[in-house]
């Protein structure tokens, strides 16, 4: 399984009372499971971005579908797949 990042912030439009984004991600959780993946960590955060996501996806297209599952609730996101630096090293390895 891949581990991909998310980069969300909230869509103040859909998204009208602060309280119910504290309980989104139980419900999250369990839609991510029944599309094949797995919420690591979830993180608000302070800045640019409201919060960030990490989640397994068993590939690209998986990761997609769940991407659209969380922007569903309205939260907007900016996805990427991630590499573990130790896994980064061997693939670098003989360059």
């Amino acid at each position: 399984m891949g581990v991909y990042m998310s980069l969300v912030t909230v869509n103040e439009a859909r998204i009208q009372n602060v309280q119910s984004l504290a309980t989104v991600w139980g419900d999250l959780r369990n839609e991510i499971n029944d599309h094949g993946g797995h919420l690591l960590e979830s993180y608000a955060i302070l800045g640019e971005y409201d919060f960030l996501v990490l989640f397994e996806a068993e590939d690209r297209n998986h990761a997609f579908r769940i991407s659209l599952i969380i922007e569903r609730r309205g939260l907007d996101m900016q996805t990427m797949e991630i590499v573990p630096t130790d896994e980064f090293g061997q693939l670098v390895e003989d360059i």
